[in-house]
């Protein structure tokens, strides 16, 4: 599992559904809470700027450098990366994965040079609501179906795939398992060994043992180690043993 590490405004906060409006404050230092996951026993962490993926570019890149800079364990960041600059200055500070999300469902030959220029570094965010993707900080839903976008990006060469069901994320709502085993099956059907990681609604141990009988690579988790609802080592020992 993997720890989240949502920047607004240089404070650690999560928002209910992707809602900018709905935002609750953890922590004003992000950094302290990347260490406490790792000492915890986190092997990953999952940074977000959150004002970047909405003004569409790095904004909070003192907070994000500062956890890159302090971090023991691989960090994949996302949020505005839209420029293979952007992308370059983050790898640059000691990112090991950036995520895009906004650049892959607008502008494939950027995204095709991404993945050339920065191989293995490149993961891409499938934000989904109602079944449709989102882009531009969840705040514009774009055309076509999740499959069919999931189907494209395996066809450009994409390895490594982070799903959002963004109707659950941050609510402690609950995975809908039999949604996310529906789109796993069809993607592994296509022959694609890459990594599919998930992310939405997990409130419990459960919920990440359900997740790991599906067969994916790994889950992020929010919320719900913020308010004590999971017990990040033991969820690490248990989804080590399923």
């Amino acid at each position: 599992m993997i720890p989240a590490i949502d920047i607004r405004e240089g404070r650690c906060v999560r928002l209910y559904k992707g809602d900018y409006a709905q935002e609750k404050v953890y922590a004003h230092d992000p950094v302290s809470v990347a260490l406490r996951f790792q000492e915890w026993g986190a092997r990953r962490l999952h940074v977000v700027d959150l004002d970047g993926a909405r003004e569409g570019r790095p904004v909070n890149v003192q907070a994000v450098a500062s956890i890159l800079k302090a971090s023991q364990v691989p960090v994949q960041v996302g949020g505005g990366l839209r420029t293979l600059e952007a992308i370059r200055l983050y790898l640059g500070l000691g990112a090991d994965v950036c995520v895009l999300g906004t650049m892959a469902l607008e502008d494939e030959s950027l995204l095709s040079k991404a993945l050339a220029a920065f191989p293995g570094h490149i993961a891409v965010a499938v934000d989904v609501r109602e079944g449709h993707p989102l882009a531009r900080g969840w705040t514009s839903r774009g055309e076509g179906s999740v499959l069919s976008l999931l189907f494209h990006l395996i066809k450009l060469g994409v390895t490594h795939i982070i799903y959002t069901d963004t109707s659950v994320d941050g609510t402690l709502q609950r995975p809908r398992l039999e949604e996310v085993a529906t789109i796993v099956t069809h993607v592994r059907s296509q022959g694609w060994t890459g990594r599919f990681i998930y992310a939405g609604g997990i409130a419990c141990l459960d919920d990440l043992l359900g997740l790991t009988r599906l067969g994916l690579d790994g889950a992020i988790v929010g919320r719900a180690l913020y308010e004590g609802k999971l017990d990040l080592k033991e969820a690490i020992a248990a989804v080590a043993l399923a």
